[in-house]
């Protein structure tokens, strides 16, 4: 157990701020803390508490393996940082949680107290530099507020639309002594989320009941906040009590079985030809109510913006009320999804659902028709035997080997519309994880080896471009060093293909930047303790990733991929 910071310690020398803090850390329920030496005094102390440091290479990876780990787990990470440049580096992977509404809470050693605005070693105004990104951050001054920040800071980053928050701790702090009140009769445990759940207005969720009942072609458009609210097991409930289509966005995939007989899959931006949703386009275009669940209405979910009529009427379920309608006048129903979706479901078990039942076997033909029609479409890339290899052919492979636990964590870029379109699960949960706040390649590869620290036991696979990939390499050793292991894909075609084609399609032609020289990864993760394995064929893929599950340690499986292979976006097609 813990050692407790309390009256009958008395503040002795032994006894300091830093011990304080690591309490109060404790009493959250946080096991594990990701940080490098900074601060030292924390790190020091941590063991007696029973909390694990999980250090990186690279600074900036640290905030990337929290959102992973918070995403998986439902627990508030700690981060720590430096001053100056190590906060610096928080900044891109704090702004990712921020727009994903991922909590965390950062923990920065700041100048000490004598030393302010001295222009001491490493100095910046922190606070200016995280508000962008942050909740709230706070500069905690004296030992005997610890308590009152630290719990504060877990119930901004925890409560609401969760969130990161900061808190700018002096250097010279920790070694304050302990107050003889530190902790005393603190009992409140705030590291999960979410913290609160507050339900909808009833009268809001009788509207709703009554416009799912009566509308003629409605749909579900499902977001991430599905997965933050652990709400899945509810929207299955609405999905077939009311007959209902059930779409999810990128950071939404999984909300739902995706095999069920309702499910339409990813949407958005990501429904060109050869896309898994490619046929239900028409059905999206002909809804007359569009229900919004845990959804930012972002440029990427909406493709643009278009992929609604104008003449729907639209139901959104949102924590955030600034959220809800923020791009489409809406029914409002602000409040928890779980807890939300309990009432509404309730209200409609109540309601005549006779037309919703009279639709379902239609509904039901037009999502089969469209799944026969993908798979025939796609029977010629996911059974190629092409070299260099389609990714198409990849995705095949992972998916046959995906059980109910595993868990993907895609890269941003081309690596996560290949995973949104050709994996699928069965089983509903928080089982795709993939950087889309922000949208920075480079940060899935951190984010895996967080999810695999959340999910211990479950197989986490990490797939990735060889592009993105290079701003990680650094955490090949941290995986070895810490015991983390999970398998890597990596679809190494020597070039950057979004982009590319991107400008290639905007400015017919593409800048220098989009290609590299030939990298031999799997040599690169040998180097670093891990199993490297080299395919440039379609039939060593297998192989490749049976030799990955049965290993005793991390695998990367560098597959040399088409360079001309180009995922189903719609501003993509007939252009490439």
């Amino acid at each position: 157990m813990a050692p407790e910071i309390d009256g009958n310690d008395g503040g002795g020398s032994n006894r300091t701020a830093a011990h304080v803090i690591l309490a109060a850390l404790k009493r959250h329920g946080v096991e594990t803390m990701f940080g490098q030496s900074i601060p030292s005094q924390l790190y020091l102390a941590a063991p007696e508490f029973g909390i694990r440091q999980i250090s990186f290479r690279t600074e900036k990876a640290g905030p990337m393996m929290a959102d992973g780990f918070a995403r998986i787990s439902n627990r508030v990470p700690v981060v720590t940082s430096i001053s100056g440049p190590g906060a610096a580096l928080l900044v891109a992977g704090m702004g990712e949680a921020y727009k994903a509404s991922i909590p965390m809470v950062a923990l920065i050693q700041d100048t000490p107290r004598p030393h302010t605005d001295r222009n001491h070693a490493q100095d910046l105004d922190h606070a200016d530099l995280l508000r962008a990104v942050t909740k709230m951050t706070r500069r905690v001054e004296r030992a005997d507020r610890i308590d009152d920040y630290i719990d504060m800071a877990f119930t901004a980053a925890a409560g609401g639309r969760p969130g990161p928050v900061a808190l700018l701790l002096p250097g010279d702090l920790f070694n304050d002594a302990a107050p003889a009140s530190a902790s005393a009769g603190r009992m409140a445990t705030l590291g999960r989320f979410p913290l609160d759940r507050v339900m909808a207005d009833p009268a809001a969720i009788a509207r709703a009941a009554e416009l799912i009942a009566t509308a003629k072609n409605p749909v579900v458009v499902a977001g991430g906040g599905v997965h933050v609210s652990q709400a899945q097991e509810e929207l299955a409930r609405l999905q077939d009590l009311a007959s209902l289509p059930v779409a999810t966005t990128m950071m939404g995939k999984g909300a739902v079985d995706e095999v069920h007989p309702l499910s339409l899959g990813v949407v958005g931006y990501v429904m060109g030809r050869q896309a898994s949703s490619y046929a239900y386009r028409a059905m999206l275009e002909h809804a007359d109510l569009v229900f919004l669940i845990g959804n930012r209405t972002n440029q990427n979910g909406t493709d643009n913006w278009s992929i609604f009529p104008r003449g729907a009427r639209f139901l959104h379920l949102d924590i955030d009320g600034q959220e809800v309608g923020r791009n489409y006048e809406a029914e409002r129903l602000v409040g928890d999804a779980r807890l939300t979706l309990q009432a509404l479901n309730g209200a409609l078990e109540k309601s005549d659902l006779s037309r919703r039942a009279a639709a379902r076997g239609a509904l039901v033909q037009e999502v089969e028709a469209g799944r026969k029609a993908f798979a025939v479409e796609v029977a010629p890339l996911v059974g190629s035997d092409a070299a260099p290899i389609r990714p198409e052919r990849v995705m095949a492979e992972l998916e046959s080997r995906m059980t109910p636990e595993s868990i993907l964590v895609a890269d941003a870029s081309y690596a996560t519309i290949w995973a949104a379109n050709y994996v699928r699960f069965a089983r509903a949960g928080q089982r795709f994880v993939s950087p889309r706040g922000l949208a920075g390649i480079g940060w899935g590869f951190p984010m895996a080896l967080g999810a695999k620290l959340a999910a211990p036991e479950a197989p986490v696979w990490f797939l990735g471009g060889d592009g993105g990939f290079a701003h990680a390499w650094g955490e090949l050793e941290t995986a070895r060093r810490e015991g983390i292991k999970l398998g890597a894909i990596i679809l190494n075609n020597q070039v950057l293909g979004y982009q590319k084609d991107a400008e290639d399609i905007g400015f017919g032609d593409h800048t220098g930047a989009c290609h590299f020289e030939p990298v031999d990864h799997a040599a690169i993760a040998r180097a670093c303790g891990w199993q490297g394995i080299r395919v440039e064929s379609a039939n060593e893929i297998a192989p490749a990733l049976a030799k990955a599950e049965e290993a005793s340690g991390p695998t990367l499986i560098d597959v040399i991929s088409d360079p001309n292979a180009s995922a189903p976006i719609t501003a993509f097609d007939g252009k490439l």
